[in-house]
């Protein structure tokens, strides 16, 4: 099966707008999302029930040509299975669009292909573990569309999916509209998720000529090194030594850990999903709900204020400098061990997502037409010396950088982006 190829000359974007749907049309997409949850549990039953019969079988010396017949991992394969069984296991089914099923059932072929890469040693980085059924008050709500009636308004303030119908935004789709009328924009799918606080539809969309265009930048300095940290999220600096920004760490979830401990307290207390007198799972009260709810909408907020703070940084950086040097740091090595010892400081590099900058600097560079160039992972920027390139050891305490060979001290931050921006010049030539 061929995938999907994005054509010369266009850029994949998302476009993300707040719904505002009636309760009439907020209960249809939590029927599709329940949906796409119940064809994801209910296939994930069958495949670990032909996965035991055939360990038995196979235990009991039973013919290869006589065992249970497998079942395909594919998406292709789970869906003609799911659509030869949602007549008899979901009668229901009719009521909600066919993507709904393809959602649940897409998410779980992923994750068997994942698991079976992993343990095949094929997919790089840590073990991925086997597909897990998705309870219904600890997953996370969406839907994804890919077919059908799937269109922004021409009002610039209602979205059309397949049987949800139009739905009204809190904000204007202009943006996306405008590139939709010139011909210079296509839908490819539609994301309906529930972060907490909001539903949101995420449109997965290919543009065409998405770039700044040629302009004159506003800085001085074209080229710069970005040393990133959860003190200061970012600090920037010219090659010459310059620092020429600072950006503190939001520390969104620090913040919001006083409201946090006193919920999860509560709803600690109440009557959850699992009874510890009996060892078994049982409905949540009312009010267990209403708590987790407003756990969430916590959570949503303090993901909304670092998604703001980590846009606005790096879209100042795209568009002010030609040539940006970052570190490949290696986020989730840095957060994996150290238990009790470290948990604070586990909990500030998740608080400060040190990975999604690279990320969003790797896609915003190209808009703007400019470049970005990443360190080797083992590049020593912090410990070496930006005036004679002596390298000295340093703790995380350690914030002022004191050379060992008497040169004046500086800030440790400071003295890495220098490092980073210097990177470049043997390259570029330009300081």
């Amino acid at each position: 099966m061929t995938t999907f190829q994005i054509p010369d000359g266009w850029t994949a974007q998302a476009y993300r707008f707040a719904l505002d749907p009636t309760p009439s049309q907020e209960r249809a997409i939590r029927s599709h999302c329940g949906a796409a949850r119940f064809a994801h549990n209910h296939m994930l039953a069958l495949v670990k029930a032909v996965i035991d019969q055939r360990s038995s079988e196979r235990s009991y010396g039973v013919p290869d040509n006589e065992m249970t017949p497998v079942l395909g991992w594919s998406l292709a394969a789970l869906r003609k299975k799911w659509n030869t069984r949602k007549n008899t296991v979901a009668p229901w089914w009719a009521e909600n669009s066919k993507e709904a099923y393809n959602s649940g059932l897409d998410g779980l072929a992923r994750g068997l292909n994942a698991w079976s890469a992993s343990r095949s040693g094929v997919r790089a980085g840590a073990k991925i573990g086997f597909p897990r059924f998705k309870p219904k008050h600890r997953v996370v709500n969406s839907v994804r569309f890919t077919t059908g009636a799937i269109r922004v308004n021409l009002d610039r303030h209602h979205v059309t999916l397949p049987v949800l119908g139009t739905i009204h935004t809190h904000e204007s789709t202009r943006k996306l509209a405008r590139r939709i009328e010139a011909g210079t924009a296509r839908i490819l799918s539609a994301t309906v998720k529930y972060d907490g606080q909001h539903w949101y539809c995420t449109f997965a969309v290919i543009v065409e000529g998405k770039h700044g265009g040629d302009r004159a930048r506003r800085s001085p300095h074209p080229v710069v090194g970005v040393d990133v940290g959860v003190k200061d999220l970012l600090v920037v600096a010219a090659a010459d030594g310059t620092e020429i920004e600072r950006v503190p760490a939001p520390k969104p979830l620090t913040a919001a850990q006083t409201r946090l401990r006193v919920l999860q307290r509560k709803a600690a207390r109440q009557q959850g999903r699992w009874d510890q007198t009996t060892e078994s799972r049982q409905d949540p009260s009312k009010r267990w709900v209403r708590t987790q709810a407003r756990i969430a909408k916590t959570h949503a907020r303090v993901a909304n204020i670092r998604r703001n703070e980590l846009h606005a940084a790096t879209t100042r950086l795209a568009r002010n400098h030609d040539v940006i040097v970052v570190e490949d740091l290696n986020v989730a090595g840095m957060s994996r061990r150290g238990g009790a010892y470290k948990q604070g400081l586990n909990r500030a590099i998740g608080d400060a997502a040190l990975g999604r900058i690279r990320t969003l600097l790797g896609y915003k560079t190209t808009w703007n037409q400019a470049r970005l160039v990443t360190a080797d992972r083992w590049f020593p920027s912090t410990r070496t010396c930006s005036r004679c390139q002596a390298i000295t050891k340093l703790t995380l305490r350690d914030r002022v950088y004191h050379c060992r060979n008497g040169c004046p001290p500086i800030d440790r931050d400071t003295n890495a982006a220098i490092n980073l921006a210097r990177l470049t010049l043997q390259v570029t030539g330009r300081t």
